[in-house]
């Protein structure tokens, strides 16, 4: 038994060794890979609009040979500008595939992005980094360079009209439609659109422009607007000419397109003409520098159908010996002198002799002028004067407030009423001799008519406050509130509650728009003047620029402003508000 153990141990030995003996197979090994070799269809290439959505360049590169799955390999394609050293590069990312094609609008709208120029041929640098899927073993292939050229992709252009006409009466009417694709389709940014005019044949050498705005594709413009288009072209009123239009379009990095070109014939009119009276009253007068258009007085425009862009006027104060000329427009280089009624271009300065307010009337087509006393007055079976105009002065006439500006307080009754500047009717012809009477189809507020309807018929007798208000020379009006009181308010009348129109003196109606009160003021208070006894009332405020100077006459208003200041020293004063004169006195 133990010779037996003896020699099968010996056995197993041997078996051992032989198993020792043999070699052990090898582990498997993964190479690292290598840089891909990048290749491109072309070194150069041409893009147009047209052709914008056919490839213009495929990109091929090699394998990277890593030890996995092709089909996991991960790419990254940058391209750059060239000398840029992908800095700012443009990326796109894929898994497996070893080619990449782009379509010439992909080309052009990474271009766009980058800012380069429409037109202007730019170097492009491609490479490829290859990895394993999860990143690790990068390589960067070789660099491609190819040459590309940015392209124009404009808007399209339409016309809804390719011939319009205009008239002064209709100039507020639609005119015409100018619709446009969108320029540069694909991009990304923004692109701000312009409408671009010229004359036909100047081919948009010195255009002229209307700023559109972003993501806008139509615009309607008004016969006025097309008129002015035409007007400031060269193509004179109430002639036919055409224009050419186009739209720009420039993106966010500057590259810019234009549309086609469209053509549109225009009748035009005569526009709505501005005259200005310029003179050496100017500066003492408080209505701009001597002799400067620029800040002079304009002109109101005689509305009716058949005075449009004739006759023209104003009423104004003007100092002794005043002298002025008008201007069409804001500037010498259409300016009227004229003697004896005639109007002249670049005549002589006309003049007055005495201060007064003055009725300045000028026809600019017959080439007359007519300078007369400015007023106003009531006429009509609701006032004192009747429907007879030479009793409605100096009786019932109105004060000269300002340039353009009439208050008048009457009493009235019910009946019709309308308001005139001349002692006599209107004889039904449109000159500058014309009487002017006016009334409104409207309440308080309302636009004012010449030589037409009567204001509304009065229904209840009393006293009035009447504004004729020519300040707007866009639109005269009339304004309209009963005058049977006037309050003297505020926190300096001694014994009487501070702001409480309720409790505060009324004045005493003197006629002639004059209202006056005796009071015990407060020195260093405030104090205003309310025709009502409640807040809301019509109320005049101060004008003068804060003035407590007694014995002088301080100037008011009524849209608004600083209340009025007390004397320095506490006293008894008599208070007059003259409303026609638009001044309030402290004695």
């Amino acid at each position: 038994m133990k010779l037996l153990n003896k020699y099968g141990f010996f056995a197993l030995l041997l078996v051992f060794a032989f198993t020792a003996c043999e070699k052990a197979p090898e582990l498997t090994y993964h190479k690292n890979g290598t840089a891909v070799t990048l290749s491109a269809s072309t070194t150069a290439v041409t893009m147009t609009a047209a052709d914008s959505n056919a490839v213009k360049l495929t990109l091929n590169w090699t394998s990277p040979e890593y030890a996995t799955d092709s089909n996991t390999y991960k790419y990254i394609l940058e391209l750059d500008s060239s000398s840029r050293n992908f800095t700012k590069p443009n990326t796109v990312i894929q898994t497996g595939s070893k080619t990449k094609s782009f379509t010439g609008k992909e080309i052009n709208n990474m271009l766009l992005n980058y800012g380069f120029a429409l037109g202007s041929p730019v170097d492009l640098d491609f490479r490829i980094t290859s990895s394993y899927g999860n990143n690790n073993e990068q390589y960067k292939s070789n660099i491609v360079k190819i040459r590309v050229t940015p392209y124009s992709d404009p808007s399209v252009l339409t016309t809804q009209k390719t011939s319009v006409s205009g008239t002064l009466n209709t100039m507020n009417n639609a005119s015409n439609k100018f619709s446009w694709t969108a320029a540069f389709n694909g991009y990304s940014g923004v692109v701000t659109y312009t409408l671009q005019y010229d004359s036909t044949g100047k081919n948009f050498t010195s255009p002229q422009s209307v700023l559109i705005g972003n993501s806008l594709y139509e615009k309607t413009f008004t016969e006025g607007e097309i008129n002015d288009f035409a007007l400031s072209e060269g193509i004179a009123g109430g002639t036919t000419g055409k224009l050419d239009f186009r739209v720009k379009s420039v993106t966010a990095q500057g590259a810019t397109s234009y549309s086609n070109t469209v053509s549109v014939t225009i009748a035009t009119y005569i526009p709505l003409l501005r005259f200005y009276m310029p003179g050496s009253y100017q500066a003492a007068t408080g209505n701009g520098t001597d002799w400067s258009p620029s800040n002079a007085p304009e002109f109101i425009r005689d509305l009716r159908p058949a005075a449009l862009n004739k006759l023209y006027y104003l009423y104004i104060w003007l100092p002794a010996g005043a002298e002025f000329k008008v201007t069409q427009g804001r500037s010498w280089d259409v300016n009227y002198g004229g003697t004896g009624g005639n109007l002249s271009a670049g005549g002589a300065n006309f003049s007055v002799a005495t201060a007064g307010f003055y009725r300045i009337s000028i026809d600019r087509t017959s080439l007359k002028y007519d300078i007369r006393e400015g007023r106003m007055g009531f006429v009509g079976d609701a006032t004192g004067s009747g429907w007879s105009p030479s009793s409605a002065f100096p009786n019932y006439a109105m004060g000269t407030a300002a340039t353009n500006l009439f208050v008048g307080i009457t009493s009235m009754t019910p009946g019709g009423w309308k308001l005139i500047d001349f002692n006599d009717w209107n004889n039904g012809d449109i000159s500058v001799t014309n009487a002017r009477s006016y009334g409104s189809t409207g309440a308080s507020g309302s636009p004012m008519v010449i030589n037409d309807a009567n204001f509304p018929n009065i229904t209840t007798a009393g006293r009035y406050r009447v504004i004729w208000d020519g300040r707007n020379v866009d639109g005269i009006k009339y304004e309209m509130s009963p005058a049977t009181e006037m309050r003297l308010v505020g926190n300096g009348i001694q014994g009487v509650p501070d702001w409480n129109p309720g409790a505060s003196p009324q004045m005493t109606y003197m006629g002639n728009g004059i209202w006056q009160i005796t009071a015990t003021l407060i020195a260093g208070k405030d104090i205003k003047f309310l025709a009502g006894n409640d807040w809301g009332a019509f109320d005049y405020e101060d004008n003068s620029g804060g003035s407590t100077a007694t014995g002088v006459a301080r100037k008011i208003k009524w849209e608004g402003g600083d209340n009025f200041k007390t004397p320095v020293l506490n006293g008894t004063y008599i208070i007059t508000l003259n409303e026609h004169t638009q001044t309030v006195t402290i004695n």
